[in-house]
């Protein structure tokens, strides 16, 4: 077990410095199930991906189809209690034991998998906010669930779905130009087709302005999810609260710089400084302090907003 757990601590120190931050307001226990639940996503994002750590190239040239393949036998194996003899898949077994968490969710992200895969078109917001449910949404439920909260707790845990989904939306606002350059687009047909863009020219140079709209768009979207999470966050203990919420303003603020610089900053990959994450982590304390007073269970209607299957 020590193997497995100091896996993934090296894990989430190598592969995201935002999430390794926010994982130090964890009560222990949840702070390792935590980093137990990234080693797994960061692997098996890396083996469909052929990367390390999310970065670069591995030497893996098996085709894409076969590493899914792999990547959904051994999560399975993972999921019935089976020995796997690798910590990445260890690690998600340690967590469904220890929390009870339902298959569906690691089932739902490798299903994020598969339509990257197959490449499948997008042609409306509902087909971009399906898939951000299975690349994110269900990773905030997983993270939830891991956080404490019950598995048939469905207002929650679509609260948390929602903190996902604004995460996601922030990614695609961040890196359309990248993504394009990687053939690959999540912004609907019909968005395009409303500035007058194609897929097939939609990143380049001279359509900075309209594709900034859409990214504005987007940006503005995730907020909302945003939005509707922090009204979670009663339900969670002051600890996990404020790594939530301190999350939400990291990720969140990804997504505004995208949005605040303008179509000429959409070439440039944006982040967030360390003394913008501790700002973030600061007021966040406040935020989870007054957490049940600012956003008192149950919260508004997500009404408009994409709701999970089951």
């Amino acid at each position: 077990m020590t193997d497995v757990l100091g896996h993934a601590r090296q894990a989430i120190a190598r592969g995201s410095k935002s999430f390794a931050m926010a994982s130090q307001l964890f009560d222990p226990v949840t702070r390792d199930r935590a980093m137990l639940l990234y080693a797994w996503c960061r692997h098996t994002d890396d083996v469909i991906d052929g990367q390390v750590l999310g970065q670069g190239r591995n030497d893996d040239t098996r085709p894409p189809a076969e590493r899914l393949a792999e990547v959904e036998r051994l999560t399975e194996m993972a999921l019935a209690g089976q020995p796997t003899g690798d910590p990445a898949y260890e690690a998600l077994a340690r967590v469904v034991r220890e929390t009870g968490m339902p298959a569906q969710y690691p089932r739902d992200l490798i299903h994020g998998f598969r339509i990257d895969m197959e490449e499948r078109p997008f042609r409306t917001i509902e087909d971009t906010l399906t898939y951000c449910y299975h690349v994110a949404g269900c990773v905030g439920v997983m993270m939830a669930i891991v956080m404490g909260v019950r598995p048939d707790d469905r207002a929650t845990l679509d609260r948390a779905c929602d903190l996902g989904m604004a995460f996601q939306l922030n990614n695609i606002a961040r890196d359309v130009i990248e993504d394009a350059m990687n053939s690959r687009r999540y912004i609907p047909d019909d968005w395009l087709a409303n500035v007058q863009l194609a897929a097939n020219n939609f990143a380049f140079p001279p359509h900075r302005r309209q594709l900034h709209r859409l990214v504005t768009r987007l940006v503005n979207l995730a907020e909302e999810y945003e939005a509707s999470a922090r009204y979670g966050t009663p339900a969670l203990s002051k600890r996990a609260a404020w790594a939530v919420l301190a999350a939400a303003r990291i990720y969140g603020g990804i997504g505004r710089k995208v949005r605040d610089a303008g179509p000429d900053g959409l070439d440039t990959r944006m982040s967030t400084t360390k003394p913008e994450k501790l700002r973030a982590v600061a007021v966040a304390l406040s935020e989870a302090l007054a957490r049940k007073s600012r956003w008192p269970l149950p919260g508004p209607s997500r009404d408009g907003l994409w709701t999970k299957p089951g």
